[in-house]
């Protein structure tokens, strides 16, 4: 590949900042982070922000990509991939080890590496396992790198379901009944632990939903009806992470809110309410990116189930010590109480995703949502903070 047409480090000391919106990942979430990756690129102002599209592909390898965001949509009811867009298929894209050294460096096999130049600020778009779940956020920690969204502590308890749900109720948050079956004791004892799940069942009632415990956009969960269906819930939910967690139905509205981390501190949307999909069991991958099931935005909830809502929000927000950004999902139950089911430190970005309609009713367009976050990583610095 030349690198004729690299991006290049600018010469003036006043130059703007370059922000590397990286992508992509090797979770079962790749295609999705792509898709929100194109939207970002799209909106991203270029008279204030020079931009650096980063690629990482389902193996690992950072790809430097071509800025198409028009080539990362959905097609045909399938998502895209690094792959695709890569500009090269060996190159490889390299942060810094040194904090004090921001230069990304591009290199082929056979080529004298090409300076990129310094980046400012990165923009990780992933979602999922290895760049959601704080991996990647430390590697930016080592690299001195200011990034948009939750630091490595956050990012990681926001990833798995377990421990969020462990530190809503040390905080005081309601969260509904649960079970974790971890990888040891299914291959231990596998008629142990079904018996722990049927015993589950039986306090709390079928349907049960199996889901893998550090996965997000819904991929691997089964809704169980009923025991015959319990072995196959299982080995889904393990193809994408080998600790599950089993969840107790709860009967209620699904209720969403954003939090948006502004320079006087965070402040909640106005929320969604998610409506069961007609045409699937429950709000699943396809509901949300495929068929795009619509929220209903503002939720038709009262002056006083809004407020409730939007300070549960914030409360879960500063209870996992997030930055930037968090969607919060709430059930309100048939007696009137918010009960949260889960935070995501990086939730679907799309413009049809739920977060970005939340702050476009509350004022917040997707474009000044974008700059607002990459305004807010350039205000923090890594590091203990």
């Amino acid at each position: 590949m030349s690198t004729e047409n690299l991006p290049q480090s600018p010469d003036s000391p006043s130059r703007k900042p370059r922000v590397a919106v990286v992508f992509g990942g090797r979770s079962s979430e790749h295609g999705i982070s792509v898709v929100t990756a194109g939207a970002v690129l799209k909106a991203i102002d270029r008279t204030r922000y020079d931009v650096l599209p980063i690629g990482i592909t389902q193996d690992g390898r950072w790809a430097l990509t071509a800025d198409e965001p028009e080539r990362m949509a959905i097609a045909e009811r399938r998502t895209p991939s690094v792959d695709q867009l890569a500009e090269s298929t060996e190159g490889a894209v390299v942060l810094p080890v040194d904090p004090a050294d921001r230069e990304v460096v591009y290199s082929e096999p056979g080529s004298v590496p090409k300076a990129l130049g310094e980046v400012d600020v990165v923009f990780p778009v992933l979602h999922g396992p290895y760049g959601e779940d704080g991996t990647l956020q430390g590697l930016l920690e080592l690299s001195g790198i200011p990034y948009v969204g939750s630091g490595v502590l956050s990012s990681a308890v926001g990833q798995d379901k377990e421990y969020m749900k462990r530190v809503f109720t040390s905080f005081g948050l309601k969260v509904g009944p649960y079970l974790v079956i971890r990888p040891r004791e299914w291959t231990r004892d596998e008629a142990a632990a079904r018996k722990r799940i049927v015993d589950f069942a039986g306090e709390h009632g079928w349907p049960l939903f199996v889901k893998p415990a550090r996965a997000g956009s819904s991929i691997g969960i089964t809704k169980v009806d009923g025991f015959s269906g319990l072995d196959d819930a299982v080995a889904e939910a393990q193809r994408h992470d080998p600790k599950i967690l089993v969840e107790a139905a709860l009967r209620g509205r699904e209720i969403e809110c954003g939090v948006l981390e502004f320079e006087d501190g965070p402040r909640a949307s106005l929320p969604a309410e998610i409506p069961p999909p007609d045409t699937h069991a429950y709000y699943d991958f396809e509901a949300k990116y495929i068929d795009s099931t619509p929220g209903v935005v503002p939720a038709p909830l009262t002056d006083e189930e809004t407020a409730e809502v939007r300070r549960l929000a914030v409360e879960a927000f500063d209870a996992a010590s997030c930055e930037g950004l968090v969607r919060a999902d709430f059930f309100l139950t048939e007696d009137g109480e918010f009960v949260i089911n889960e935070i995501n430190t990086m939730p679907g970005f799309t413009p049809i995703s739920m977060y970005p309609q939340m702050w476009q009713a509350t004022g917040v367009s997707y474009q000044e949502l974008v700059d607002l976050l990459i305004q807010a990583a350039l205000r923090r610095s890594t590091g203990l903070r």
